[in-house]
């Protein structure tokens, strides 16, 4: 049950907010900003990265949102500090505003490629579909493989510019995607196992987490190295490699810095280095072949 109280506009407003799930969101922001101008370099057309842009947000909010609401019964039990178990926002106010940012990218991508359209509209499905319920089982982490490569590929049918490049990006994002699954999940490890919820870190346990998350960093490492040296993909080798030495001691970082006693309460610290590597990597390599 939702807590029954008068509400200010400013208690409202703070709901909201935290409905957005703020920091994901923006990890989100700076990856589709980071590559819409990487897709429309030398020659940035503003009005269509704005647009690009704005419609993930608009997506990713929806996301987030319904996600809560998705959540809002488990949450008045176990993370009663959230908006809507705190009263701060209703439940059917969570439902109208995450449907309309819906409609808000569906909008905003319409002057735009329709395969940009397309491929958002896939990848708000799996963020519905994992919100759902595939967020509870093994399933999660394929999510994750789905829609991350989905983020450049958007990036770059939104701005018209499609390169070979992208092709090889999958396998890279899918690897990531799992990664990242699997360390957001990470601080809620305990209180999903407890829940009954079967997610992919579940399954893992903590200490299967602490390996595979850099295990599969470190393969998307590998497999660009291969692609850059083979010149499958050409590219500014020396930039490159440079991003992939970062990123390897990034990994390294993960290992050394984190352990795995204390990896639970370092959750969310362990997401955002996580986070990075994958941006930096990503983004890095794509400067590279396309400088």
């Amino acid at each position: 049950m939702e807590t029954v109280r008068r509400r200010r506009i400013v208690d409202v407003l703070y709901g909201f907010y935290l409905l957005s799930h703020p920091v994901p969101v923006l990890f989100h922001t700076i990856a589709v900003t980071g590559f819409a101008l990487v897709a429309a370099w030398p020659h940035f057309n503003w009005s269509v990265i704005v647009l690009v842009i704005a419609a993930h947000v608009a997506m990713q909010l929806s996301i987030a949102m319904l996600n809560d609401y998705c959540d809002r019964r488990l949450d008045t039990l176990s993370k009663k500090k959230k908006a809507i178990p705190l009263g701060l926002v209703r439940s059917r106010e969570v439902l109208i505003v995450g449907l309309l940012l819906i409609a808000v990218m569906v909008l905003l991508l319409l002057p735009l490629n329709p395969l940009a359209l397309l491929v958002s509209c896939l990848y708000l499905v799996l963020g519905q579909s994992y919100n759902i319920g595939l967020k509870s089982t093994p399933l999660s982490g394929v999510v994750f493989a789905l829609a991350i490569p989905l983020i450049p590929l958007y990036a770059f049918l939104g701005v018209g510019h499609v390169l070979p490049v992208i092709l090889w990006l999958v396998p890279v994002a899918a690897l990531l995607g799992v990664a990242l699954n699997l360390a957001n999940a990470l601080a809620d490890i305990e209180e999903d196992s407890a829940n009954g919820a079967r997610t992919l870190a579940v399954v893992l346990g903590v200490r299967g987490v602490y390996i595979t998350c850099p295990l599969l960093i470190i393969f998307s490492i590998i497999l660009i190295g291969i692609l850059t040296l083979t010149h499958v993909i050409l590219a500014q080798t020396q930039l490159v490699l440079a991003t992939l030495v970062i990123t390897g001691l990034m990994t390294v970082v993960l290992l050394l810095f984190f352990h795995i006693e204390s990896l639970i309460k370092a959750g969310k610290h362990y997401f955002y280095v996580v986070v990075l590597t994958c941006i930096l990597l990503a983004a890095g390599w794509l400067i590279g072949v396309l400088i």
